[in-house]
Formats: structure tokens, C-alpha cells, sequence
């Protein structure tokens, strides 16, 4: 996956962003509060109405128990039309009942102790006075107007509450994007930055904020880190050069003997000998910053190759069409094909079985290396490729080392966890594709006798 593939990954990931969180908190906030601040409003003002419904009923009541406190005033005058009235005898009968209650003089009461009554399905609250000598009334008023209001206080506050996320969630994602935009472009420069190169500091906002501070801490942080990766290379550049001189004597002394003696350990030991020097000056070039390696190019049998990585990395089984001609540089492929031998070997363990199948089209040579190890750790993926990252507890080099060699070549090397099991490496490199002219030249390069004993 590119650089620009993962920022916009990243970008699509809307939820797992700091500026959609901090708004989703500013937006539950929000709304908790109109939540607490409507429920108080709303039961102040229920409680406030139902005050005033009380006020009233008693009111009237008292008015309608005034008149009956004077049986000179109240002879022969009926019940005023106000909501639902009543006059109980003290026997519990009704004198006089208002025409809604559907009652009759002389019926006993049934509501007299009932604080609130539903007639006709709408609930009547109810108060009682003493009227004199007469007996009890009995006053009671609707509480329908008194419900619709507490419904609608209701259903305002549901709508308030539907509305405020719906508002307050835009809102706070545009003063997050506001807030945070410095942020995002120091995000996106950090990205930017190549760390095998010097590293950039991050420019500051103008505001002198948390941002502002984070991002000073940043910078900090990279003159600390691009000074220790000096030290590094400077450490790493000196065990090189404190090596290359002792190798080098050592591949010349080996060479030599290798030469006079024809003995196998010897020459194996020489062909160690010129590992060990091509990686020294891997590492220095590593050292530098870069990875740059000239090759020298060659057109020889695959057969040669096959015995220098029979003796390098011994039990690997060779398969395929060996007897083909390769145009390569011999000793960085031995190189790379070692290194992913040695991995496969180092996976498979000594009873496991490890396999180079070579495969040649005219457009292209392809070498699979193939263990019966436990495969690719799948949390690595094309990483595994980069210096110092390893699965199997390796340097981590060699693989990278392998895939600039091929890649050098004008080839590629890839990995995957083989079907069966097992890790797969398939390393490819352009045919020779060979005219009449480069065929006396490759007939020139076979007859040397240096090119055939590597």
C-alpha cells in the first residue's frame, strides 16, 4: 500500500478522528444539558400551571361556598354554571348537582371522597367546602386543558432533544476542522517527511496554543531523533570500516588457499568470506543513507550458480531447468539467493525441507524459494522487506538487501505464505533475450575460466 493510499485510508476513517470525537463529546454535552436545563424548565412550568389549576378550583369554590354561607342569599337561587357543582346533604344526598354530572336530587353522591373523577373520559379534580347548614359542596373543574399543556411541554422537549444533535454535531465538527487545522497540516507535512533523508521540523502556528505546543514538543523530538540516527551511522559506519580490512585479507588468504589446496571446507569458507564482504559494504552503503550497489554483469550457466548455493546453504533441493544461461551479475544473485535460502532454512529447521525451482522464458527467469516453515507473519506483510524488520528473529537485512539486488537487476522480489504452507519467495529477473551479437559475447565471457570458478 503507497504513502497516499493509507493518508487516504486514514481520511476515510472519519470516526476514529480526534476532531469527530472532540464533537461528539461537545454534542453529548449539549445535549445532556438542554436535557437537564428542559426537564428543569419544563417541570417549573408544570408544577407552576398545576399551581394556578389548584388556585382556580379553590377560588371558585370558595366563591360558590360564599353563597351558601348566608341561607338568606342562597334560598331559592340554583348553582352557578362553573365547571361541575354539587350540594351534598349531610346524609351523603344530593340536593342540587350541576346537569353534566347526570345526577338527580335525592341520589346518593358517589364522588364526595374522590379527589379527582373521570366523567365522560375527561379527568375533573375536585375540592369540598362546608356550605352552611346545607350540607357539602362538592366543586370540580376539567384538568383537559391543564393535560393538552403537559403534552405539548412533552413533545417540545422530545423535539428539542431530536434537534439539538442534528444541529450541535455539524456545528461541532466545524469548529473542530477550525480548531484543528493547524494540526491536520503539521499531520500531513509529518507524513511527508522522509526519515532515511534529514528530517524537517514542523511549522509552528502563530497561536501559541496546545497545538502550538504539541508541535514544538514534536520538533523537538526529530532534532533528537535525526541526532541520534547520526550517531548511529556514524557507529555503524566505523564497525563497517573496522571490518572491510580483516575481511579482506581474510578472502584474499582463503582464495588463495582455496586455489592451492582444492579442499571443500576452504572453499566454502571463502565463499562465507565473500558474504560476509558483500554485506560490510551493504552496511556501509546503509550507513550512508542509501542502498546503492554497481553491478557487473555476466552471462553464465545456471549450473555455476547452483553449485556456489549447494555449497553455501547445503540440503536445499534444486528444481526446475538449471541447465539455462543467466545474464546477471554472479556474486550479488549468489547474494541474494543465499540470503533467502538461509532464511528459508533458518524457517524450515534442520528436519524441514527447503526447495530453489528455477523457471526461464525469454522475457524472464524466475527463482522460488520455498520452506516448509510456518509461513510469513501475515501482521508484517511488504514490511518484512524493510532494513531491520524480521519475523524470524534475523538481522532483518537480508531480505531488503535481497530485494534491491533485484531490483537492480531490473527485476523484483516478492513473499507470500504458499498455499500448502510454508513461506514463498519468488525472485524474477529480465531474459537475456540474446542476438547474434551478444551470443559472441556471451560465448567470450564463458570461455573466461575466472567467471566459471566463482
Amino acid at each position: 500500500m503507497t504513502r497516499a493510499a493509507r493518508l487516504d485510508g486514514a481520511r476515510v476513517a472519519w470516526r476514529h478522528s480526534l476532531r469527530f470525537r472532540l464533537a461528539l463529546i461537545y454534542t453529548l454535552l449539549a445535549l445532556a444539558i438542554t436535557s437537564v436545563m428542559a426537564l428543569g424548565v419544563m417541570a417549573l412550568l408544570l408544577r407552576s400551571m398545576d399551581r394556578q389549576f389548584d388556585a382556580r378550583l379553590n377560588e371558585r369554590a370558595d366563591v360558590i361556598a360564599e353563597r351558601f354561607s348566608n341561607p338568606a342569599r342562597s334560598l331559592g337561587v340554583g348553582l352557578p354554571p362553573v365547571g361541575y357543582t354539587a350540594l351534598v346533604s349531610p346524609d351523603g344526598t344530593i340536593l342540587q348537582a350541576s346537569s353534566g354530572l347526570n345526577l338527580k336530587a335525592g341520589e346518593p353522591f358517589p364522588y364526595l371522597s374522590q379527589s379527582r373523577v373521570p366523567l365522560l373520559g375527561v379527568p375533573i379534580r375536585t375540592v369540598t367546602r362546608k356550605a352552611g347548614d346545607f350540607g357539602t359542596l362538592w366543586v370540580g373543574l376539567p384538568e383537559e386543558d391543564l393535560i393538552n399543556a403537559r403534552e405539548s411541554a412533552t413533545r417540545a422537549l422530545l423535539l428539542a432533544l431530536l434537534v439539538t444533535p442534528l444541529l450541535m454535531l455539524p456545528v461541532g465538527l466545524w469548529a473542530g476542522r477550525r480548531a484543528l487545522t493547524g494540526l491536520g497540516g503539521a499531520a500531513d507535512l509529518a507524513d511527508r517527511i522522509d526519515p532515511t533523508r534529514s528530517l524537517a521540523t514542523l511549522p509552528l502556528p502563530d497561536r501559541e496554543d496546545e497545538v502550538h505546543r504539541l508541535l514544538a514538543a514534536i520538533n523537538r523530538l526529530l532534532v533528537r531523533i535525526e541526532a541520534g540516527q547520526a550517531r548511529e551511522k556514524q557507529l555503524l559506519g566505523q564497525i563497517v570500516h573496522e571490518l572491510g580490512a580483516p575481511l579482506t585479507v581474510l578472502k584474499a588468504s582463503l582464495n588463495r588457499a582455496a586455489e592451492h589446496t582444492g579442499d571443500p571446507d576452504v572453499i566454502r569458507s571463502a565463499l562465507v568470506a565473500d558474504e560476509l564482504t558483500f554485506t560490510t559494504q551493504d552496511l556501509m552503503q546503509l550507513a550512508r543513507g542509501q542502498l546503492e550497489m554497481k553491478l557487473v554483469w555476466h552471462y553464465i550457466p545456471a549450473r555455476t550458480l547452483q553449485g556456489r548455493l549447494d555449497r553455501l546453504v547445503p540440503g536445499t533441493a534444486f528444481q526446475g531447468d538449471w541447465a539455462a544461461g543467466i545474464l546477471c551479475d554472479p556474486d550479488r544473485l549468489t547474494q541474494a539467493l543465499r540470503n533467502l535460502l538461509a532464511n528459508a532454512r533458518r524457517a524450515a529447521g534442520p528436519d524441514g525441507t527447503v526447495t530453489l525451482t528455477l523457471n526461464e522464458t525469454p522475457e524472464q527467469v524466475t527463482f522460488t524459494v520455498r520452506d516448509s516453515g510456518p509461513g510469513l507473519p501475515p501482521d508484517l506483510g511488504d514490511r518484512i522487506f524493510e532494513p531491520f524488520v524480521s519475523g524470524a528473529g534475523s538481522s532483518g537485512l537480508g531480505l531488503s538487501v535481497s530485494r534491491q539486488i533485484a531490483l537492480a537487476h531490473g527485476g523484483n522480489l516478492a513473499g507470500s505464505t504458499a498455499p500448502g504452507g510454508g513461506a514463498q519467495f519468488t525472485l524474477t529477473l529480465p531474459g537475456a533475450a540474446l542476438n547474434e551479437t551478444d551470443d559472441e559475447v556471451s560465448e567470450e565471457l564463458l570461455d573466461e575460466p575466472a567467471i566459471l570458478a566463482r
